[in-house]
């Protein structure tokens, strides 16, 4: 099957060239390209889209509320669509605090504009596949903003860190190994245990936290204290 993709950035030599690696890849293909966020909203709800990769900073419509519309609950399907499109931010800056506005807007993660094409299409084939993606050199410090930007305490942290506190201690241990950006390969070798496994965890891990993706469970270990975003 082939992952139909949509490049969303005012820049067009910026699509041009994120055009031409992705339609290199026989199981992917650009059907959609946008200049801001209100002309990706407009083709978005006639094209049937699998990932978007969004731009933070647009004229009319920037990337965070372009996300938070495309991912909406009661977001408008487009024909031949049977879920939203995932999104994942394309970013110059790994500190951008447009991006932890993404990534709450429901992006299903980020990476760096000078990524390597390598990196870049396994992000489309691994959020298609409905896990998340977060540029590994920027996990811990986004995290750590994110956390530390905003209030210490807000209500929905003490509902978070309850739902923690209902997860088993190996679906506790395998959450901080989430959140300190190791993948499911890296997990199963750390706990030694079969990859099989870690994924069933994952999944548990998601359910039990409500959390729509890794992106949204590695917040809630922040939040929620099982994760110090000094690093302990």
């Amino acid at each position: 099957m082939t992952i139909r993709v949509a490049l969303v950035d005012d820049q067009q030599l910026v699509r041009a060239g994120f055009r031409m690696v992705i339609d290199s890849q026989e199981d992917l293909e650009v059907v959609v390209e946008a200049g801001d966020g209100e002309q990706a909203l407009r083709l978005l709800g006639s094209y049937a889209v699998d990932v978007v990769l969004m731009d933070v900073r647009m004229p009319r419509l920037d990337g965070i509320a372009a996300t938070e519309a495309l991912t909406a609950p009661d977001a408008r399907l487009a024909p031949g669509s049977t879920r939203p499109p995932r999104v994942i931010v394309l970013t110059t800056f790994d500190l951008d605090e447009y991006v932890m506005a993404a990534v709450r807007a429901g992006a299903s993660g980020f990476l760096l504009k000078d990524a390597d094409p390598e990196a870049l299409l396994a992000a489309i084939r691994t959020v298609h596949a409905g896990d998340a993606v977060i540029a590994p050199s920027a996990t811990r410090r986004l995290l750590e903003k994110l956390v530390t930007s905003e209030p210490a305490q807000r209500p929905e942290d003490d509902l978070t860190a309850r739902l923690i506190e209902g997860l088993t201690d190996r679906e506790r241990e395998v959450l901080v190994l989430m959140a300190r950006g190791l993948s499911n390969t890296e997990i199963a070798d750390a706990l030694v245990v079969a990859e099989a496994t870690v994924k069933t965890h994952v999944g548990r891990v998601l359910a039990k936290t409500g959390s729509r993706d890794r992106v949204q469970a590695v917040v809630a270990a922040y939040r929620g204290g099982l994760v110090d975003p000094t690093g302990t």
